[in-house]
């Protein structure tokens, strides 16, 4: 650990880990817990994320109005969220506040009833989101992008869930999952801001080595990989395209190159592929490469939403971008922008509490341990343009490629010629 980061492992397992941010008068406190989506069997899912919801609808000591109440009256910023391998509580108060905000927190944590009124509540809420994202056709082309690039893994399942479990869940489904998967070793608690990491613990531990160890984990399976083209058909005035690509897992040696590429490729707006299909040709307003990453896998995509008539030569403008990575290195100038961009955002992004808390987490979770910010900064100055090409050479070809296509079209021909790269 580095001065100002500091862990304590209590006696069931549970990590706490801080950072101190002297320059600033908040902290940020999160409550991770190392379980998601992934862990769902078929009849589970959407458990992970409806108990994101319940957690704040009530325990033995507070009602849902108070535990509002109580944050809104200190000026305290409180959400949660569920991902694919983890589900995070987490809240940001000033320095001052912070024992009502580990009260709070811990309260939800460890004492939520998980009340059978409120789950009904809740049930037709989340089921409108669910809705709502089906609405709104540049979120659910991701939905169906996951689904066809997972295939029947869990990580190719929505993390809000399908309607039919939604409708079926009851709050003893929801305490089972909760009492069977929140195991103390899959719990860590992360802080970062003004925060004494003592007095943290002495704050916490009391309440959190009560969580006695559980029976084991279910083991995460690894998806294979394939080759596949869909076509959604949709009424609507767009086509959106997804082209998916093996990608790299969190913690591959390769991922700062892999970072890289991504930036050069579609990460921002002097981008490869922003300035061919958008700035160049006008035949986009939104296009932009993204990166997925899990503990053993991970998922390298490209999103365009396009005029109908001229879809599958933006495919085919995607397909080319991408294949040219392979048999051209980059230019000198273009990595030294692609790694000042990384390093800015990362550097600025360092300033905020919550994403040093995230960051806290993450590099425990993913590595065991905190990584320095000088350290990533140096293995991201050492990538080569000869590590990207090998990268993309590697991961983009053409019997690894997925492509999702959504909107007013049918027929997958056309696509599929238009995503051959050789």
């Amino acid at each position: 650990m580095t001065q100002d980061v500091n862990k304590t492992v209590l006696s069931n397992g549970i990590t706490i880990l801080t950072k101190h941010m002297p320059y600033v008068r908040s902290v940020s406190m999160g409550v991770w817990v190392n379980v998601g989506a992934r862990d769902e069997s078929p009849e589970e899912n959407g458990l992970s994320h409806l108990i994101e919801h319940m957690i704040f609808k009530g325990t033995r000591q507070r009602t849902a109005y108070q535990i509002a109440k109580e944050f809104d009256a200190i000026g305290g910023q409180t959400n949660a969220f569920t991902a694919m391998e983890s589900t995070c509580y987490h809240a940001r108060v000033l320095e001052t506040h912070l024992g009502t905000m580990v009260d709070i927190l811990t309260d939800i944590f460890l004492n939520s009833v998980f009340d059978a009124s409120e789950v009904e509540r809740e049930r037709p809420v989340i089921l409108q989101e669910i809705g709502m994202v089906e609405d709104n056709p540049e979120e659910y082309i991701h939905i169906l992008s996951g689904k066809n690039y997972w295939g029947d893994n869990p990580l190719g399942r929505s993390i809000l869930g399908s309607p039919e479990n939604i409708l079926r869940f009851d709050a003893a489904a929801v305490r089972d999952f909760f009492q069977r998967c929140y195991q103390p070793d899959r719990i860590l608690i992360a802080a970062a801001g003004k925060v004494d990491h003592q007095v943290l613990v002495d704050r916490i531990a009391p309440a959190f080595e009560a969580i006695q160890p559980g029976n084991g984990f279910p083991r995460r399976s690894t998806p294979e990989r394939r080759a596949y083209v869909d076509v959604c058909h949709r009424k609507l005035e767009q086509v959106h395209i997804c082209l998916s690509a093996p990608g790299l897992a969190a913690t591959d040696p390769a991922r700062f190159a892999f970072s890289l590429m991504n930036s050069i490729l579609g990460g921002n707006m002097s981008s490869r592929l922003f300035q061919e299909i958008r700035e160049k040709r006008g035949l986009a307003y939104s296009v932009y490469s993204y990166l997925i990453s899990y503990e053993d896998t991970g998922m390298f995509g490209v999103y365009a939403g396009v005029e109908p008539s001229r879809a599958v030569e933006v495919t085919a403008l995607v397909a080319d971008t991408m294949g040219k990575l392979r048999t051209c290195p980059v230019l000198p100038g273009e990595l030294q922008d692609a790694k000042e961009f990384t390093k800015g955002n990362m550097l600025l992004a360092s300033e905020s509490t919550d994403n040093q808390m995230v960051r806290l987490a993450q590099g425990e979770i993913n590595f065991g341990r905190y990584i320095p910010l000088e350290e990533v900064v140096d293995h991201i100055e050492m990538v080569t343009a000869e590590e990207i090409q090998t990268l993309a050479a590697t991961l983009f070809q053409d019997d690894k490629l997925v492509l999702t296509v959504l909107g007013p079209l049918s027929g997958v021909g056309p696509f599929q010629d238009a995503i051959r790269m050789t």
